[in-house]
């Protein structure tokens, strides 16, 4: 089994920046890709930015090209999610997710962080 830990949620102005963390943990055979999504209120959840541990390839939502960054420090099994120049429209529940395999394969959910970017 394995456990996703999510920090760094909270409010910033917009314009503003935060920095997601994301810790997988547990008995961790290996990942194969981390990455982060976010729902909003009375809106379905979508992909915000994925990377793959195998090339480092990354995929980002069209909303966030430019202004987020995903990078992973596959050693400590953590993805980082920068986001700058944050709009009101990126106000959601951010989740951590993982495809890895603990003791058989599938998918994982963090517990969700609250960004709201607000004046």
């Amino acid at each position: 089994q394995a456990q996703l830990v999510e920090s760094g949620g909270g409010l910033v102005q917009p314009g503003g920046a935060l920095r997601l963390s994301c810790a997988a943990s547990g008995s961790i055979f290996s990942i194969s890709v981390m990455g982060w999504y976010r729902q909003a209120p009375g809106k379905q959840r979508e992909l915000v930015a994925n990377i793959f541990s195998i090339g480092g390839s990354t995929n980002y939502a069209d909303s966030v090209k430019g202004r987020f960054t995903i990078s992973r420090d596959n050693g400590k099994n953590t993805v980082y999610l920068q986001m700058n120049s944050l709009k009101p429209e990126d106000t959601a529940v951010y989740y951590c997710h993982a495809h890895l395999t603990a003791g058989g394969t599938r998918d994982y959910w963090g517990q969700g962080t609250h960004v709201t970017v607000s004046s």
